[in-house]
């Protein structure tokens, strides 16, 4: 694995010889804008594994993106190599239907500490929930990014990440009541202990998202990427650009779905994903928006 085609992957041709708070800003920045979060593979037949070497051939050989246990993974190898303290948490994601959070840890980040300070890196939640740049792991402290406010709590060990967003303007009418555009203005997204986490302790939890009929990865097929002014995504056949407006208060969206013979010309050309095997794009109606939406 060379670190030079990790940079060359995301864009990245600055100095990188200080493990600094600026340079880790830049390199979170362009990793969610040029490498998409996704769940693909799974709706191509394809198995998901938590071998670096593997992911890293995904990712960056083949210019795939990947979900969090893939892209925060690599991610996490990233900053070890830069020279970053550096170690990886679990997080049980906030599940918006049973009002709780997942029993398990379903989710992957990464915490930096940089001249004492430590800082939340997560690369790869996606969809309007991501975060542009790493978090400062302070309580109760609002730390605004362009899709929104971002605030850690804390309560004994668990910390808890929300979001407070804006209103949904929907450009398309026919869409205005779509089941995948989540209205809330506050979101819980997920809790964290500060409990350093190996690679193999995600084994259950990778193998449960892309099997169980209850993940919403099985259910959905999803791709998203974030872009200078908001985010793009795809959603089995719906296809979304989302601009912020926080002048307004107010993110407009524009969707449309895309017949079965264009979604993998749209995936080429919004997010630059080429597949090896046939895609089989799912989005079943009766789930509704989760805390990624």
């Amino acid at each position: 694995m060379d670190l030079r085609e990790y940079f060359k992957r995301i864009g990245f041709s600055g100095l990188y010889d200080k493990a600094d708070l600026d340079t880790l800003c830049t390199i979170h920045k362009l990793h969610v804008m040029t490498i998409p979060f996704e769940n693909l593979s799974i709706h191509c037949g394809e198995k998901i594994t938590m071998d670096l070497k593997v992911i890293y051939e995904k990712i960056v050989c083949d210019h795939r993106g990947g979900w969090c246990c893939e892209s925060n993974l690599l991610f996490s190898w990233v900053l070890k190599e830069m020279g970053y303290k550096c170690i990886t948490l679990g997080g049980k994601v906030f599940n918006s239907l049973k009002n709780d959070f997942s029993p398990m840890d379903m989710h992957l980040i990464n915490m930096v500490e940089i001249d004492g300070k430590p800082y939340i890196a997560d690369v790869s939640f996606g969809m309007s929930c991501q975060i542009w740049q790493p978090l400062e792991l302070i309580a109760g402290k609002d730390q605004p990014q362009p899709p929104g406010v971002f605030r850690l709590l804390n309560d004994g060990d668990k910390w808890i990440l929300e979001k407070t967003g804006r209103k949904a303007q929907v450009q398309n009418e026919a869409f205005a009541n779509s089941n995948v555009i989540d209205k809330r203005l506050k979101k819980t997204m997920y809790s964290f202990c500060l409990t350093s986490r190996a690679a193999d302790y995600f084994l259950e939890t990778s193998e449960y998202l892309q099997t169980s009929p209850e993940s919403l990865f099985t259910q959905k097929s999803i791709c998203s990427l974030q872009t200078p002014t908001g985010l793009k995504a795809m959603v089995g056949w719906n296809y979304w650009e989302i601009i912020f407006n926080p002048e307004e208060e107010t993110d407009v969206y524009e969707m449309k779905d895309v017949p079965d013979n264009e979604i993998e010309t749209v995936l080429k050309d919004k997010f630059y994903l080429n597949f090896a095997s046939k895609l089989t794009p799912v989005n079943k109606k009766d789930l509704i928006a989760n805390n990624r939406f």
